[in-house]
């Protein structure tokens, strides 16, 4: 288990999810006809000036907005996701530069999967924690790559949660304790000249996805002494419909906890923002004393879990930007050849 010297918190958080929408029935249409059924009602799709970093810095405007602290007090901008525009060029300095906190600044990319935002989250404890800077913007966003007709095409979606880590005594909630659990465990993948990743089929669930997460979030409660019975909700990453509520039982959560911290039916999986999506939607409920339990994962694999104590200033602060429900509400659909053209399914020789 870690925990900081200095106790850390998240200072302000937020969330952006894009407007339109592809059907997941539009999608049966096209690759199976309509038959059998679909695991969501649809996935949320980045618009034709959307990427991985519009998205970062959306979600980044709230998180500061809620905080209510200047750009310039953020002493680092860092950005999770497997889905950068640029393969040699990073994120994290546009996102840095459209916030205004350049050029005093640390930037940085982070990759790990649909993990490599909570990565980011938990650099950014150890710099606050440590007492180097007083706030760090930690940042998971993706617009999530899938093969044409792949299962993963129904729920990889677009979105992004940012998080201002700061002080435990300005935060909306406290971050208690965290642990990480990584192992080389080939279940998903990309190589760098494939436009889409490949499963690892037999080695998706029981080795990769249900092992890390069981291992990181026993370890946790089991330093801590708690079980999942001191905790007002759960959120887990979301692949599937059924995996985390899966897991959840698994660990010994009812659906009662985890229900708030799933991810809308309306948005996929945002893979690398998906679990900070996630805790974002819940702190949008969560009430002073509350606490949370997060557990992330990313394909490689690992997972990483966290602790947090909700405060009374989450009442204050929850308001002072979009709720993640008002992003889920807007809905442009769209059909199957503008996601094609639009996702870059069409290329032109």
């Amino acid at each position: 288990m870690m925990k900081p010297e200095r106790p850390v918190g998240l200072i302000g958080y937020g969330a952006y999810v894009p407007r339109y929408r592809i059907a997941a029935r539009e999608i049966a249409r096209i690759w199976t006809d309509g038959q059998g059924g679909v695991p969501v009602d649809a996935k949320s799709v980045p618009g034709p000036d959307e990427d991985t970093i519009t998205l970062s810095i959306e979600a980044a405007r709230n998180a500061l907005a809620r905080a209510g602290v200047t750009i310039e007090q953020v002493s680092a901008v860092w950005v999770g996701s497997e889905s950068h525009p640029y393969s040699v060029k990073p994120s994290g300095t546009i996102v840095a530069e459209a916030l205004g906190a350049t050029p005093w600044v640390s930037a940085a990319d982070f990759e790990f999967a649909c993990k490599a935002g909570s990565e980011a989250l938990t650099a950014a404890m150890a710099l606050v924690g440590s007492g180097m800077a007083n706030y760090a913007m930690a940042i998971g966003a993706d617009t999530a790559q899938s093969r044409p007709s792949d299962a993963l095409e129904y729920t990889a979606s677009a979105g992004a949660g940012a998080l201002l880590i700061g002080p435990a005594a300005e935060a909306v909630a406290t971050i208690d304790a965290t642990v990480s659990y990584v192992s080389d465990t080939p279940d998903f993948f990309r190589r760098a000249d494939r436009p889409y990743p490949v499963h690892g089929n037999r080695f998706t669930g029981e080795p990769a996805y249900f092992h890390q997460i069981q291992s990181a979030a026993q370890r946790l409660m089991s330093d801590m002494g708690k079980t999942a019975k001191n905790f007002t909700y759960a959120i887990f990453h979301q692949p599937n419909a059924k995996f985390p509520q899966a897991v959840a039982k698994r660990l010994g959560f009812s659906d009662s906890q985890i229900a708030p911290g799933l991810l809308s039916p309306q948005i996929g999986n945002t893979y690398s923002g998906a679990a900070m999506v996630g805790l974002c939607a819940t702190l949008d409920v969560a009430q002073p004393g509350e606490t949370i339990f997060i557990t992330t994962y990313g394909s490689g694999a690992g997972s990483d879990a966290y602790a947090l104590t909700v405060t009374e200033q989450i009442l204050e602060r929850r308001n002072r930007a979009p709720l993640t429900e008002a992003y889920l509400k807007r809905q442009v659909f769209i059909d199957y050849a503008v996601y094609a053209k639009w996702i870059g399914k069409l290329v032109m020789g």
